[in-house]
């Protein structure tokens, strides 16, 4: 059977072509939606079905736009009610592309719409099952992000209904399907899931916690909640965005991708009170940068550190980006509902020194540096908990970036102190949001543990706290 996975590895998240005869359905596109046309194109296809496992939080869906712009029409599993035309599937309700059959199985748990699609082929074979959020590698969706759109649905009710799914719908099905779901690991959607993005469902069975057979509903729901972290802000407005529509991506870059004097773009920041957003390297920030811009840098997690940091998806934005980049920084806040750019500096930093305007820059040290004086100074570790628990550097105070908003208190704001994340990205994103609220005493540690760790001195610089 033909399924291809279209995996964009910033947000996690997997998309599914289907082709059979000349027909194709896609499964839970991106806003992009050209590499979907350009796929069903190269195939001399037709777009036939747009399916949606549920209404996403995490991204903005493609489903609008790649629906006007082929015909096709979008489905949703039971409950789903959006405020825009789609055939809401019946439990059990069978699709055709081309010799292929594609079955819609209610799954209610990670939301009350929440639809997995089995995939039959031409010789009326179980081939797969399309997941969406209901079942990951290694884990299953959350049941904390839809819950507040629907009166006295909670999350302690929503896993519930996900036990049962993945008992009465999932564990029965045959081991040899392939699972596709709809992310893999770095998603917030779930808390454990693998870098793996497919498996046997055989197999998950056997690994995967959420799947034990012995385990009753009681434990199951302990073990979903357990330790679950606030759900991202924007994460509802998504959920908004892709129930009630939203306004076509071309017409989003061409509102935003305009070129702004340096004097012009100044002067919008101050008008608008809009976040100006530098997506340049971390090491180009750190060298020189206008003075209370925010660093999220495009080449890492750029979209969901965008969501989670700035939160209003509303927020108008400003842009400095390297030359080429802007239209694509545009598009990738378009995923996670970001549409306000109003525009990004024409030259970049260099037009912005020639005009007169004053820099900043972000004092760094690196590795071996650190791993010398890293007793100096108190240190901030902005990774996440789990991260700092498996590995951390002696006498470091944990703030994840994650919330480094409501822990501002905890950080010394006369006092010098070292920072640093895993990789030097994060610890530079956390710098900017921290010096644009006035806290300038913070040194950043290139390359963070990574580089630590590789550094001669190594041994003496952190330590296990299970060892």
């Amino acid at each position: 059977m033909k399924v291809e996975q279209i995996y964009t590895g910033c947000i996690a998240h997997a998309a599914y072509y289907i082709e059979n005869n000349g027909e194709v359905a896609i499964f839970d596109p991106l806003r992009e939606v050209e590499p979907y046309l350009e796929r069903a194109q190269k195939d001399d296809a037709k777009i036939k079905f747009i399916f949606e496992t549920h209404f996403h939080a995490d991204f903005v869906s493609g489903h609008l736009d790649l629906a006007q712009k082929t015909g096709a029409k979008i489905v949703y599993g039971p409950t789903a009610q959006p405020n825009f035309e789609a055939i809401v599937a019946t439990d059990g309700q069978e699709f055709k592309i081309g010799n292929y059959t594609i079955k819609a199985i209610h799954t209610p748990g990670h939301t009350l719409e929440s639809t997995c699609y089995l995939l039959i082929d031409e010789h009326n074979k179980a081939h797969g099952i399309i997941t969406g959020d209901t079942l990951f590698i290694g884990d299953v969706g959350r049941p904390d992000l839809a819950q507040k759109l629907v009166e006295n649905l909670t999350e302690d009710v929503l896993a519930g209904y996900l036990y049962d799914s993945l008992r009465t719908k999932i564990m029965p099905l045959s081991d040899d399907l392939i699972v596709y779901p709809n992310h893999g690991a770095g998603s917030a959607c779930g808390k454990n899931m693998s870098k793996e993005t497919t498996d046997t469902l055989g197999n998950q069975k056997k690994v995967n916690y959420a799947l034990r057979a012995d385990m009753s509903k009681e434990e199951f729901k302990k073990e979903l909640l357990d330790g679950l972290t606030p759900p991202p802000a924007y994460f509802p407005q998504n959920v908004l965005l892709n129930i009630q529509g939203y306004e076509s991506l071309e017409k989003v870059v061409a509102k935003g991708n305009i070129p702004l004097s340096p004097e012009a773009f100044k002067a919008m920041a101050l008008q608008t009170e809009a976040v100006v957003l530098d997506v340049r390297h971390e090491d180009d920030f750190s060298t020189e940068h206008i003075p209370s811009s925010i660093f999220i840098g495009l080449h890492g997690q750029f979209a969901p550190w965008v969501g989670a940091l700035i939160r209003d998806v509303k927020q108008p934005i400003l842009l400095i980006a390297t030359e080429s980049k802007e239209e694509e920084a545009i598009k990738r806040l378009s995923r996670v509902g970001f549409d306000n750019t109003l525009g990004y500096l024409d030259g970049g930093i260099e037009a912005w020194k020639k005009a007169g305007f004053e820099t900043d820059h972000l004092l760094s040290v690196t590795p071996e540096e650190f791993a010398v004086n890293y007793k100096s100074k108190p240190i901030i570790d902005a990774r996440r908990k789990g991260e700092f628990e498996a590995e951390h550097v002696e006498g470091a105070v944990n703030i994840p970036l994650d919330y480094v908003n409501e822990h501002l208190k905890e950080i010394p704001q006369e006092t010098t102190y070292y920072l640093h994340c895993a990789g030097g990205y994060r610890s530079v994103i956390m710098a900017s949001i921290l010096k644009a609220r006035g806290y300038h005493n913070m040194i950043n540690v290139q390359k963070g543990m990574a580089g630590i760790r590789n550094t001669t001195t190594s041994l003496t610089a952190f330590v296990c706290p299970n060892s």
